[in-house]
């Protein structure tokens, strides 16, 4: 597969691409500056200048400060439908592993979801629909939206009012990359981002000496025991059929050797599909918490705290197949696929459910196709490709930025429209 990117199709309005080529090293070189300076959730002050000076260059009407962070930017062009585009822009605590020149340049920061390419893939698409307004009509809304990443921006927008800025879109469309080959598109209607449940839980025991362990309630091993057992949630209480993750992530006790501590702090992550999986995972992960903390003689217990939430991401049947129609067109058959649900999860949803449009959600890959070739034909796919939130996830720039930006152009275009016949 070529990096110098796709050659654009023949389908209706592939006359808006024509401009692609002379853009591709301006937003390769954004790409880059964004993956060096990177933001945590809700402290993307930097980039959401930089993406709001773009929007006005190109001519949108601009708000800034939507959901604290957030960069609205509208687009219109006569009557018509009225579709949504959402890229997110924050970034996540990790320390950067990729040795890559243009590497994060804020320590303990990094890029490691791929934000950084969603923003540069959107901005390109609004610049080819800005200059190829006689190819569509309707009103574009672009929404570049901060902490996704904690599961509050989508919601934080909402709240501070997006939709009595802009109305209530027909449709809302998003995309993610992933580590799939660059130049592939997934699209997957139906259940596609598993919600999210974190939670903080902590282990009430009884400090002494770490010689005298008769005098303590010992919350490191309740928290080892808690650990173990929580892993046959899934094994033996979710039916094969359905689908469940759970996850400890954090497991924090005590500040040195030869001290038991009072307390024992937990971090969990659990990713269902439907809300009566959920229900059954939160209730057997809460009973196995106060369960080990009974055993162990806990005389308190145990705190038992969300962190985040995010919903289900449901694509719209009829949204999706309309969508993954238009990618064949242009892009080719043999380059959509359908990856299956993912047990990620994303809020982008949330503006499709406070604004009553569907939603289509795709990914687009990442990964130099070799390289995912050869790791496939091993089967060393699981070990040798980085995967969203891994140090070592990096995009390659080309075919993955030419591929997001044509993708995120033709939904677009599919839903925009100056002639019925050429809807698709």
């Amino acid at each position: 597969m070529s990096n110098a990117g796709s050659t654009p199709g023949t389908a209706p309005g592939s006359a808006v691409f024509a401009r692609l080529p002379d853009l591709r090293e301006g937003l390769a070189d954004l790409y880059r500056d964004l993956h060096t300076h990177p933001e945590l959730s809700f402290a993307e002050t930097r980039t959401a200048g930089l993406i709001a000076e773009r929007l006005r260059a190109l001519g949108l009407d601009v708000t800034t400060g939507v959901g604290r962070t957030g960069v609205v930017g509208v687009l219109a062009n006569g009557d018509g439908p009225h579709v949504l585009l959402r890229a997110d822009f924050d970034a996540l605590p990790v320390t950067e592993q990729t040795g890559l020149p243009y590497a994060s340049g804020t320590d303990g920061v990094m890029h490691a979801c791929g934000h950084d390419m969603h923003v540069a893939c959107l901005l390109g698409a609004l610049d080819l629909l800005a200059g190829g307004r006689a190819y569509w009509t309707g009103t574009v809304t672009a929404v570049f939206q901060p902490a996704e990443e904690t599961g509050a921006g989508a919601r934080a927008m909402v709240d501070d009012g997006l939709f009595d800025r802009t109305g209530k879109p027909d449709v809302v469309l998003g995309q993610h990359v992933g580590p799939f080959p660059a130049g592939s598109l997934g699209c997957h209607a139906g259940p596609a981002l598993a919600a999210t449940d974190a939670l903080k839980v902590t282990l009430h025991g009884k400090g002494a000496h770490g010689s005298r362990p008769e005098a303590a309630i010992d919350p490191v091993v309740m928290a080892a025991s808690t650990v173990m057992r929580l892993q046959t949630v899934v094994s033996r209480e979710i039916a094969g059929s359905d689908t469940a993750v759970v996850t400890v992530g954090v497991l924090n006790a005590g500040t040195t050797q030869n001290v038991i501590p009072d307390t024992a702090e937990l971090k969990l992550n659990i990713r269902t599909y439907t809300e009566e999986v959920r229900k059954t995972v939160l209730a057997a992960v809460r009973r196995i918490i106060e369960g080990e903390a009974a055993a162990a003689g806990a005389t308190r217990t145990p705190d038992i705290e969300p962190i985040e939430t995010f919903a289900v991401l449901v694509n719209d049947d009829d949204a999706m197949d309309r969508t993954a129609t238009a990618f064949r067109e242009h892009f080719g058959t043999e380059r959509v696929f359908d990856p299956g649900p993912a047990t990620g999860s994303e809020d982008c949803g949330t503006f499709a459910t406070a604004s009553g449009a569907p939603i289509c959600y795709w990914f687009f890959g990442g990964i130099d196709p070799d390289t995912f070739a050869k790791a496939e034909a091993a089967g060393t796919t699981a070990r040798d490709i980085p995967s969203n939130h891994s140090p070592h996830f990096a995009p390659v720039v080309e075919p993955t930025l030419s591929t997001g930006v044509e993708a995120m152009t033709t939904a677009a275009l599919t839903w925009l429209s100056p002639d019925p016949e050429n809807r698709r």
